[in-house]
């Protein structure tokens, strides 16, 4: 058995293979994996640039949800400060016109008040004059004669201020 070979030695074809594993390993590192690193590098490159792009949209879109949220409480402040304004001007107008109404209102009742005065004072004058012309047509049918105006104007006057002061005093003026 000297002649057979031994598996553990190395012959010929050992270092064929050995060659074409080195020249394979050669080929493969010159040409192969530089592409192959070049591609994931760029890969990387895209993903990392990817990743910033995203981080920086989201800061903005943090941003702009604080700028947005800002925006809507001053909105809802400048809200709140125009219904209060609102009810404080409401309020005002309404006190304003209650104020307009009750200066109108004392206005009729004192213009009323003194329409029925005059009225009054007009209609006593009236009936004074009448009731002192029906006196005298009484006292000339009843003396049957002709009584002189003039020598009775002084009891008629007497009679149109008694009943003027009585009527004033009806009234409670």
């Amino acid at each position: 058995m000297i002649g057979e070979s031994v598996f553990l030695l190395p012959n010929g074809t050992f270092f064929v293979e050995l060659a074409v594993v080195v020249i394979i390993l050669f080929l493969v590192t010159k040409y192969i994996l530089p592409p192959l690193n070049r591609a994931m590098e760029g890969r990387q490159e895209k993903i990392r640039t990817a990743l910033e792009a995203a981080e920086r949209a989201r800061a903005e879109a943090a941003a702009a949800d604080d700028e947005r949220s800002q925006v809507l409480n001053q909105a809802r402040e400048q809200a709140r400060e125009i219904v209060a304004s609102a009810q404080a001007l409401a309020e005002q107008v309404k006190t304003e016109a209650g104020g307009r109404g009750q200066a109108e209102y004392e206005r009729i009742v004192e213009s009323a008040h003194d329409e029925v005065t005059v009225a009054r004072q007009r209609a006593i004058e009236e009936a004074s004059a009448r009731i002192g012309e029906i006196v005298f047509d009484l006292v000339t049918r009843i003396v049957g004669r002709e009584v002189d105006q003039n020598a009775h104007q002084d009891l008629i006057r007497e009679a149109i201020a008694a009943l003027t002061a009585e009527a004033q005093r009806g009234t409670g003026n």
